[in-house]
């Protein structure tokens, strides 16, 4: 690669370019669906975390529930227990301060009811959540298997094709040096139809449709070095000679003939 002559490193860059151009086409064939299909399943996985996160919640206030059941009967037990008291009092204060005690486990119980209930009315709410999310991961869940399929069947048609041009492209790769090679990625990064090897097509380079001055033409036509473009960056190859006007074809020096010498006669 060492001894390549700039002909043979242009030549290198113009296989990878096409093998490029080849695999950017098969791309194209699958539009937006990669996108569409990562999208739809980031939003179903999204519904999924908020549907373990309702069901989360609806198993708090249910543990929350069973504690307030708790608490009414721990507070019937009090009460049972404090009405026996009430019957052996020895005197008004010992009897209004059981009522007291009474009337607290009442309100106790009041209170774990209206949880209860509260808790009740939430559960409610999140089982409707969670039924409304499952319907959206149903939903969503059958777009996603229809977008899968036909992603699938493109990628099913183009996948011999894509793995024989990406075994071409690594070996095209090795035979083109690191840093020719890195500006090459990074020009192919940078522009928007990817192309960072053209020919001069018409006296201008393809891809950004820019005029070439007849001199730099034949800069491109010797091969003597590597010519960029210096508007878009791009490798400028080759020279489609057939697609110039005559006046933008570099101009070879005319060889003069002698002229003709009269030979004088011999009288």
């Amino acid at each position: 690669m060492e001894n390549q002559s700039v002909a043979q490193k242009l030549e290198a860059l113009v296989k990878l370019q096409f093998i490029d151009t080849k695999l950017d086409e098969l791309k194209k064939l699958r539009g937006d669906l990669p996108d569409e299909v990562q999208d739809l399943e980031d939003e179903i996985e999204g519904y999924k975390t908020r549907q373990t996160r309702y069901e989360t919640d609806q198993k708090d206030i249910e543990e929350g529930i069973k504690k307030y059941k708790e608490g009414i009967k721990e507070a019937e037990k009090l009460i049972k227990k404090y009405t026996e008291q009430q019957k052996n009092v020895r005197n008004n204060r010992e009897f209004d301060a059981i009522t007291k005690e009474i009337e607290l486990q009442e309100l106790e119980i009041q209170i774990c009811e209206k949880k209860i209930k509260e808790g009740k009315d939430q559960i409610v709410d999140k089982k409707e959540e969670i039924e409304k999310i499952n319907n959206q991961i149903k939903e969503r869940g059958e777009h996603l298997d229809n977008k899968k399929k036909e992603l699938d069947g493109i990628l099913a048609e183009s996948h011999e094709e894509e793995k024989r041009l990406l075994a071409e492209r690594e070996k095209a790769t090795k035979k083109i040096e690191d840093k020719l090679l890195k500006y090459y990625e990074r020009l192919r990064t940078s522009l928007t139809n990817g192309l960072a090897v053209v020919r001069v097509v018409r006296g201008a380079a393809e891809g950004c449709n820019i005029v070439i001055p007849p001199q730099k033409i034949a800069e491109i036509r010797e091969k003597k070095k590597i010519v960029i473009d210096e508007h878009s960056g791009r490798i400028l190859a080759d020279v489609d000679m057939d697609s110039l006007d005559e006046g933008d074809k570099p101009k070879t020096a005319k060889v003069a003939t002698p002229a003709p010498t009269r030979r004088k006669k011999v009288e």
